[in-house]
């Protein structure tokens, strides 16, 4: 992720995705992605640490509707954290839902502190998949979990131009991986049970929709919030996602590991 003083996700970025994705979501699909995500497991009860927690929404579907009796959400970006922070206050969910500003690097956790460790789809601005899985799986209990949603490549080789355009239109630090370099990442960390699970074709006829409405219902409203400069370049950005969607490039995955007992 990015250092805290180069925020990737303003005002006009949030008020975009927001709009595209729901209220306190930036990435796709909403609760119901998260629950696939979680895969029908029991969170009820769980210390659970959110890596990437943008403006908060997740959090608190993770406290409210899963039974987590803690979540602690981290971002590096400050102004996401107050986003955040004002959102669980809102939702009264304030004892229940935290949020801490970090720096890139090491996760600042002592050791067993988790039992679940989740992300949705903030994976991607890390470039040190190896490093940040035995993090992981250091600040998890035994029994714990990883459970996450992330966007991967389908390779590691240098991306396509097509890739290449995607990236420079969405101007956030991307470092995208393959399945088989996190599968390789989580079982040299020491998780077992690892489940990758490719979420591409849902998420491609997901964003067709998505920029038909970019296009037509949603375009008025997100020229009131951004401007037609912001608007437009959204537009962009979701044509040239279908493009490495379709060729199969771009793979949104869904992420477990278990650290053993």
């Amino acid at each position: 992720m990015q250092a805290a003083d180069s925020p990737e996700y303003g005002d006009a970025v949030v008020a975009a995705l927001e709009l595209i994705w729901g209220e306190g979501f930036l990435s796709p699909g909403g609760p119901a992605e998260v629950e696939a995500a979680l895969g029908g497991r029991d969170i009820s009860g769980a210390r659970v640490l959110d890596i990437g927690c943008g403006i908060g929404g997740i959090d608190l579907l993770l406290a409210e509707r899963f039974g987590a009796a803690h979540v602690l959400g981290i971002d590096v970006e400050g102004d996401n954290i107050e986003r955040a922070r004002r959102r669980a206050v809102a939702k009264g969910l304030a004892d229940r839902v935290g949020y801490r500003l970090v720096a890139p690097g090491s996760l600042p956790f002592e050791p067993r502190s988790f039992d679940l460790v989740f992300s949705k789809d903030a994976i991607i601005h890390i470039p040190d998949k190896e490093a940040l899985f035995a993090d992981i799986f250091r600040i998890l209990v035994p029994g714990g979990r990883f459970i996450a949603s992330d966007w991967l490549r389908a390779d590691d080789g240098p991306p396509s131009p097509a890739m290449e355009r995607y990236i420079e239109s969405e101007g956030l630090s991307f470092a995208m991986a393959s399945p088989a370099r996190y599968r390789r990442a989580m079982a040299t960390a020491g998780f077992q049970e690892i489940e990758i699970r490719d979420r591409n074709a849902w998420y491609a006829a997901r964003a067709r929709e998505e920029l038909a409405a970019l296009a037509g219902p949603l375009r008025s409203r997100l020229l009131e919030l951004v401007g037609e400069g912001e608007a437009d370049r959204q537009t962009r950005v979701w044509q040239n996602m279908l493009v490495v969607l379709d060729q199969g490039e771009l793979r949104p995955t869904h992420l477990h590991g278990l650290k053993p007992a």
